[in-house]
């Protein structure tokens, strides 16, 4: 047995774990209509594979009709469930790993105009800020259908298969109750602990009563660090209630989730300190007599390592590490820890929920596509490897060199920079962000690992590819700041990349233009503020960064508050700006009204996204034998491509250039303005495909 702590088996209620490490609940929005069919059962079955103790799914399942799934939910309020989950169980078993789930009744958290336009329930009235829904009191008869509806989801769970369940006590509809902000109720559910815990114990009773063994635990918040809020000595007095009436474990939060800026406190991410709450795990594992599990941005195996060996906890979540790499604890028991993909923070994998509509890693694109893509790529390739020359040691060049070297190619890398992370190592220069370098350092090391030849300074153009006999050309260039904007390349302007340079330290006064919305601009806007020089942000959108999510948005506001950013919106420039002497005068226009205004400053700095570096690229397509044509059908699904795609596809082409050697692709920036995930998975699927 391995005398790494991480690595112990632990007895879970009625369950035995093979290892510490846990996969907490969540929900990457995967369903399909409610249901956890494939694409759900195959992400959850690759961390088995990947050899984690407890996979726990959902985040959260919900009970009642009245819970509508406002995040991809997994809907537990009916038998149709029962099958899909029965799958996901024995997928899970069939690795010897424990699978459990999480139930909820969201209460306020959630829309009364989704789903059956049912009214939301809670202890009374109220609205939660981010959803900004009204809900209606419960009624006795209300408080009776959900204490049912708790119990009948916990049948189902066990008619699945699984081996345990929690319910989420943190923000949703039991916190209404029990938290004693939130209860202003004149009946027996309202008054002292014991009448705040009557509604909390009542579905613990009815869901142990329907449980017949399973592990039952609770995740709630032991500290909300607000007036008025939960405290770790009240929490302590509830948790040995809870445990009396049956409850087996604590998942344990710090915080609460009603806004955005809470939520993003909750789940810290890049920015923020390593494991922040281990000390208060210690406090209340050491006052209560269940077993204590945590995560909240353990995202390394040395410090999940130190909570377990510490006392902090008894298991330890490695949730958002995980979906970065579900081959962690495989790789830990490997001793290969220096292959573990790490988690940088971004929190991309919960904002992308609400922009593209399911989880999605920023650097592991297999997450959620097991279907097509491999998690872990093998050596596949054994007569015959190809010669595949790469060009830009971006995000986007690094996994594709990493992929094909791992499959067996032959890989030489060609950067003109004397440092490899092109955008990523940019954006990283901003306080706030600089934990994506990650993204570049281990794509680096696991390149030089598997023999990638990688040339810096090396500007590469088309006789110097040629020159190398590729049997593959893959353009990975990037792109650079728009100059075809208005006024971009005519006027006294700067771009973002001049920002994070600190080529603007001089000028006093800067106005951010911002017609990109995402995140080049907002950390242009805090590096400029945090070097003492007044701000002022200008976008047509309506609100500030649009396309930066809920997680990321609150510390970018927080900024713009502290340091007194003026910001206009629904406005764009107008015309060139102009200099006179060392003064620039703005105009802009507002999109609704049409009114214009002046603004004097010391630099206009806009963002428009990137435009693709692709000289090289168009200078090699006549020489290539598929013109840099790709099959998107094999594309998508990280297959290889076919020789020939089109016959017609030569006719402008001479037979000489039409036999050709090598097959050219294009990928990242250098096809269109995108983000680091868009860029990684066409590095993926790239490599996968030769």
């Amino acid at each position: 047995m391995s005398l790494d702590p991480l690595l112990q088996p632990f007895t879970l209620g009625s369950v035995q774990l093979k290892n510490r490490i846990v996969s907490t609940a969540h929900e990457p929005a995967y369903t399909e209509l409610g249901m956890p069919k494939d694409r759900y059962r195959l992400y959850h079955r690759e961390k088995a594979r990947g050899g984690v103790g407890l996979t726990m799914t959902a985040g959260s399942a919900t009970v009642s009709k009245d819970s509508p799934a406002a995040f991809g939910n997994v809907d537990l309020s009916t038998d149709e469930v029962v099958p899909w989950l029965s799958a996901i169980a024995e997928d899970c078993h069939a690795e010897g790993t424990a699978v459990m789930i999480q139930l909820t009744h969201l209460g306020p958290r959630n829309s009364n105009f989704t789903a059956d336009w049912l009214p939301l329930v809670s202890s009374g009235r109220h609205r939660e800020p981010t959803h900004r829904s009204f809900t209606k009191a419960m009624e006795d008869f209300d408080i009776e259908r959900v204490v049912d509806d708790f119990a009948a989801a916990t049948a189902r769970v066990k008619a699945a298969g699984f081996d345990g369940l929690e319910f989420l006590h943190t923000g949703h509809l039991i916190d209404y109750f029990f938290a004693s902000r939130f209860n202003d109720r004149e009946d027996d559910y309202n008054g002292d602990l014991a009448a705040r815990m009557r509604f909390p114990l009542r579905i613990i009773d009815a869901m142990r009563g329907a449980s017949d063994g399973l592990a039952l635990g609770v995740r709630m918040s032991v500290l909300e660090q607000f007036e008025n809020g939960i405290t770790e000595d009240l929490a302590i007095d509830a948790l040995k209630e809870y445990a009396a009436h049956g409850i087996d474990f604590l998942n344990l939060n710090v915080g609460t989730i009603s806004s955005d800026k809470e939520l993003a406190e909750a789940i810290p991410g890049m920015g923020t300190p390593s494991a922040p709450w281990l000390e208060t795990c210690r406090r209340i594992r050491e006052s209560i007599d269940i077993p204590v599990l945590h995560a909240a941005r353990i995202a390394d195996a040395p410090t999940a390592r130190f909570a377990i060996e510490d006392g902090c906890l008894d298991l330890v979540g490695m949730t958002r590490a995980q979906l970065a790499d579900p081959y962690l604890v495989k790789k830990i028991e490997e001793h290969r820890e220096d292959d573990i993909r790490p988690c940088v923070g971004a929190n991309m994998c919960l904002d992308s929920i609400y922009t593209s509509g399911a989880a999605t890693c920023i650097h592991n694109p297999a997450s959620g596509r097991e279907a097509d893509l491999p998690q872990e790529v093998t050596r596949d390739v054994g007569v015959g490897p190809k010669h595949v020359v790469i060009v830009g040691a971006g995000p986007a060049g690094l996994e594709a060199a990493r992929v094909a070297a791992v499959r067996g190619h032959r890989v030489t890398l060609l950067e003109a920079d004397s440092v490899a992370g092109g955008q990523v190592r940019i954006a990283a220069h901003s306080q706030r962000r600089r934990d994506l370098i990650g993204i570049i350092d281990w794509r680096v090391q696991q390149c030089r690992k598997h023999g990638v030849d990688i040339k810096l300074d090396t500007f590469a153009e088309e006789d110097d590819i040629l020159a190398l006999a590729p049997d593959v050309v893959i353009i990975a260039t990037g792109g650079v700041p728009d100059a075809s904007y208005p006024f971009r390349e005519e006027g006294p302007s700067f771009d973002v990349w001049d920002v994070m340079n600190d080529c603007l330290r001089n000028k006093s006064r800067v106005l951010v233009f911002d017609d990109h919305g995402f995140y080049p601009a907002l950390d242009a806007v805090e590096h400029l503020a945090r070097n003492g020089q007044e701000v002022t942000y200008v976008s047509p959108e309506r609100t500030i960064g649009v396309d930066v999510g809920s997680m990321n948005s609150p510390a970018y506001l927080q900024v713009f508050s502290e340091f007194g950013v003026t910001v206009h919106l629904g406005e764009r420039l107008a015309a060139k700006p102009q200099t006179i002497g060392k003064l620039v005068t703005a105009r802009l226009r507002n999109d609704y009204s049409g009114l214009e205004t002046e603004l004097e400053t010391d630099a206009v700095v806009v963002d428009f996204g990137t435009t693709p570096n692709d000289e090289v690229y168009f200078a090699l397509k006549s020489h290539s034998s598929n013109f840099g044509e790709i099959d998107l059908d094999a594309w998508v699904h990280g297959k290889t491509q076919p020789d020939r795609i089109h016959d017609g596809s030569t006719a402008n082409h001479t037979a000489a250039e039409a036999s050709a050697p090598f097959a050219l692709y294009r990928i990242g920036d250098a096809v269109a303005s995108r983000n680091v995930h868009a860029a990684i998975l066409e590095g993926l699927r790239v490599g996968m495909g030769l």
